[in-house]
């Protein structure tokens, strides 16, 4: 029988071929990765776009990079785009992130057939941000949170910083416009009685007929059914004072032309609007909103201590105010306060002002007002997030009393016209402290500046149109602080309505 062979290599051969199997391997390895790094993918160009032309480079890919993207913005902007790898986490689509100009408000949003890329508006960026932040999340409460999402909420914030200031709302004029007011006063049972100039007897309409006019742009009508839209399933607050209620009032005016059905708008706990109640919760229930307001006189708590053998009403500037577990989970807040820091007690500050257990026994109004806005900034830095929520704060809003006081004789009765007075006024001591208060938060807000938009509408105040006629209201006593509605509340929210609108078609495009 033949015997069979054995297959065998010998130990020399065995290592030769190892030898040249790994070369082979390693030499591949190396070819792989001169070739792309020589030829890299054209999806990891980035465009830069500058104000004198149009100038391509190669970059690596964009991956939400605050140092890349904002170095140098601040003197020098410029129009920024790149893919959004996979760092930005959008699955299913291409963004696309643009940069504003400063020329950037007459952008417009537009597909980019060419390039077969998508722009991304910034309500975009707004939903992939909510959908990486629980609305009970903070930004600064320890939460966990992708770096990718904390950069793509200050790119936000950048763009909406831009898109403001190309415009300076504040300054313009007064122009008479046949076609307001934008609500008649009969058609909205949302007014109360301080405010229904027209139900209380005033009989003369050409204040109710102006329009505001900036100088450098314009903003648009208010469009009720597009407000709705951008609040649509959110929650607007108001909080403040009454001059903040005479602006919450408005706002339920004006939404209310966009809905047919008077049932579908309501109070959740059935409250009707008075003086007496200070937090009201309206449901709009065809956009699944709510226009809320909080009553606060100082955004700071209102105590009491005992000074001496007495027991005296306090100011806690240091402690924010009670109603501020209500205000948590906005997505719009609009704040204001300095109506009641004008009061006797309030600007004399003896044994008035808080902090800890201590009542001061003399306190600059001044200071404790810097205080109790520095309290109200560290509430919001702490407990606002600004991925999810716009903070407004509203500048003060001018009385127009004439001969005294409101206690004193002071009034406005008598004046039917804006004032014609096209002079800039210095800026009041409360704005200067607001506007610097502000650019120390962490939190982006926007000042709301009306106060010299308001401060020509003396004819705009209920004066002794305050009350229905027969109820006793003393002839001495006249109303010009708050305002008329229909009126120039009407147009603090044409400007809100317009920076929210701003925000919302801002456009990221290539």
């Amino acid at each position: 029988m033949e015997r069979q062979g054995s297959f065998s290599i010998k130990p020399s051969r065995l290592v030769f071929l190892s030898f040249t199997i790994s070369s082979s391997l390693l030499f591949c390895f190396i070819f792989s990765f001169r070739f792309l790094t020589t030829y890299p993918s054209v999806s990891t160009e980035t465009h830069l776009q500058f104000s004198n032309g149009l100038q391509s480079l190669k970059a690596q890919p964009f991956a939400f990079s605050k140092g890349s993207l904002f170095a140098g913005t601040a003197k020098n902007p410029v129009l920024v785009t790149a893919h959004l790898n996979s760092t930005a986490e959008i699955s299913g689509k291409d963004g696309i992130l643009g940069g504003v100009s400063s020329g950037g408000a007459g952008d417009v949003a537009r597909n980019d057939s060419n390039l077969g890329r998508k722009t991304a508006t910034l309500a975009d960026l707004l939903e992939l941000k909510n959908k990486k932040v629980k609305p009970s999340d903070g930004v600064r409460n320890g939460s966990s949170e992708s770096s990718s999402t904390k950069e793509a909420a200050l790119i936000v914030e950048e763009k909406a910083k831009e898109v403001g200031s190309t415009c300076d709302v504040s300054d313009g004029k007064w122009v008479y416009d046949s076609s307001y007011p934008l609500y008649a006063n009969n058609s909205c049972p949302f007014i109360d009685e301080g405010f229904s100039c027209e139900t209380n007897g005033r009989l003369d309409k050409e204040y109710l007929k102006w329009r505001w006019q900036p100088n450098g742009c314009n903003i648009p009508r208010f469009n009720p059914v597009e407000m709705l839209e951008l609040i649509r399933g959110k929650r607007l607050v108001f909080v403040g004072d009454s001059i903040n209620r005479n602006q919450w009032e408005s706002m339920l005016c004006m939404l209310r032309g966009a809905i047919s059905d008077p049932r579908r708008v309501y109070e959740a706990r059935g409250r009707r609007i008075t003086k007496e109640r200070g937090n009201y919760n309206f449901k709009f229930v065809d956009y699944h909103c709510s226009v809320e307001y909080y009553v606060t006189h100082f955004l700071v708590h209102e105590s009491k201590a005992r000074v001496g053998q007495k027991r005296v009403k306090t100011l806690r500037i240091d402690t924010i105010d009670r109603s501020s577990s209500k205000w948590r989970g906005a997505d719009i807040l609009v704040f204001n306060t300095a109506h009641w820091w004008s009061h006797y007690k309030t600007k004399a500050g003896v044994n008035y002002y808080q902090e800890g257990d201590r009542v001061h026994p003399r306190l600059d109004a001044s200071f404790a007002f810097r205080k109790a806005l520095m309290t109200w900034a560290s509430w919001v830095d702490q407990h606002v997030n600004p991925v999810k929520t716009r903070v407004f704060f509203r500048s003060s809003s001018p009385s127009h009393f004439r001969g005294g006081e409101w206690n004193s004789g002071g009034h406005c009765q008598e004046s039917t016209r804006p004032l014609n007075d096209t002079s800039k006024r210095a800026m009041s001591e409360k704005n200067m402290i607001v506007e610097e208060v502000v650019k120390q938060m962490k939190t982006p807000v926007t000042i709301l500046n009306i106060t010299n938009l308001s401060g020509l509408r003396i004819d705009g105040h209920p004066s002794i149109y305050g009350r229905k006629p027969g109820k006793g209201l003393r002839s001495n006593v006249q109303d010009c602080s708050h305002w008329c509605l229909p009126g120039v509340p009407d147009t603090w929210n044409e400007i809100l309505y317009f920076h929210l609108l701003s925000q919302q078609k801002l456009v990221l495009t290539s």
